[in-house]
């Protein structure tokens, strides 16, 4: 007795091999290069130790880097890189709002506490 509650969705593909190769390529730019930046980030916060001058030039550079690879993320993985400009900017943009408020209050933050001297 076949059960017709499963679908096997492999069966049902509707794109030619072109096509395919296209996307198979499209996965491994993808990976490259968001391993191509983890790998800068962490090569970078393996070699500069904290207290050293450059320290807050890697912090930016790390909170920048992980903001566009989530971004990239979002943009390749959930398919809205394929949406129109509007549509993006619509859903990216509370996003970005939302997270200029949170480093905003966590700089402010950070920089209010310690000892009154």
């Amino acid at each position: 007795m076949e059960r017709d509650d499963v679908y096997e969705y492999s069966l049902d593909t509707h794109h030619s091999e072109e096509e395919g190769k296209k996307v198979r390529k499209k996965i491994w730019f993808v990976t490259l290069l968001l391993t191509v930046v983890t790998a800068v980030e962490v090569a970078l916060g393996a070699m500069v130790k904290q207290g050293s001058d450059m320290w807050t030039t890697v912090k930016v550079l790390f909170i920048v880097l992980t903001l566009l690879k989530a971004g990239y993320i979002v943009l390749t993985f959930m398919h809205l890189g394929d949406e129109k400009k509007v549509l993006k900017w619509i859903i990216l943009l509370p996003y970005i709002i939302f997270i200029i408020y949170l480093m905003f209050i966590s700089f402010t933050e950070a920089t209010a506490v310690g000892p009154e001297m």
